[in-house]
């Protein structure tokens, strides 16, 4: 949602349209990083735990964003008969393209309608970009702006649930709520809101 409705060129991919997520394999032996390889030997030179390392690869890997596609949940996750370069995650029985396809609230179709919208409203492309709630530590939220149209982006990046307090400064006279990763009702009234863990609205003002 961030990323659709900021100025800019928004690419698409490791996975991210149907929530890939980063790999924690097992074994050093399972990567292919040279980056991360010298990463292990120089920590392991230096006496540091390898359980210690291997949590840190878990985060700074750049295999995370190189593990095959998820295709479905069949060997391989789908990507090839053979034997693949580099090992499959693990979560790909659950995270797969077959799966997304047949959940209409899957993340592919969120994608889907967030990318319709951008293609559908020119001010997601081009209009100007005002942050709000600049001190507010849980929320990232911002208005753009295009002639006389208006949208207002509500987003919360972190795991437990927060309020949203619109800016007295903000006015409107009605609201159209165009994309949320919840169910919203079209009536709450968003000059002071509960957001969920990781909750994403984008409304339209008039």
């Amino acid at each position: 949602t961030l990323l659709h409705t900021l100025p800019g060129t928004p690419y698409i991919y490791q996975g991210e349209e149907i929530g890939m997520t980063n790999v924690a394999l097992d074994n050093i032996e399972d990567y292919r990083d040279i980056e991360t390889l010298n990463f292990y030997r120089e920590m392991t030179k230096k006496g540091h735990p390898k359980e210690k390392i291997m949590e840190a690869i878990h985060r700074i890997s750049r295999d995370n964003a190189r593990t095959p596609m998820q295709w479905s949940d069949s060997p391989n996750a789908g990507f090839t008969t053979g034997t693949p370069w580099i090992k499959v995650n693990p979560n790909y029985p659950d995270i797969n393209v077959a799966h997304d396809l047949k959940d209409s609230n899957s993340i592919f179709y969120y994608y889907q309608k967030i990318i319709q919208l951008r293609k559908e409203n020119l001010i997601m492309i081009y209009g100007d970009y005002q942050l709000i709630l600049e001190d507010d530590e849980h929320i990232y939220s911002y208005l753009r702006s295009l002639g006389q149209e208006r949208l207002l982006i509500i987003l919360n990046f972190f795991a437990d649930q927060t309020i949203f307090n619109l800016p007295t400064n903000i006015n409107y006279q009605e609201k159209e709520l165009l994309i949320s990763n919840y169910n919203v009702e079209e009536k709450e009234d968003i000059k002071s809101t509960y957001l969920c863990p990781y909750e994403a609205r984008v409304y339209k003002l008039y």
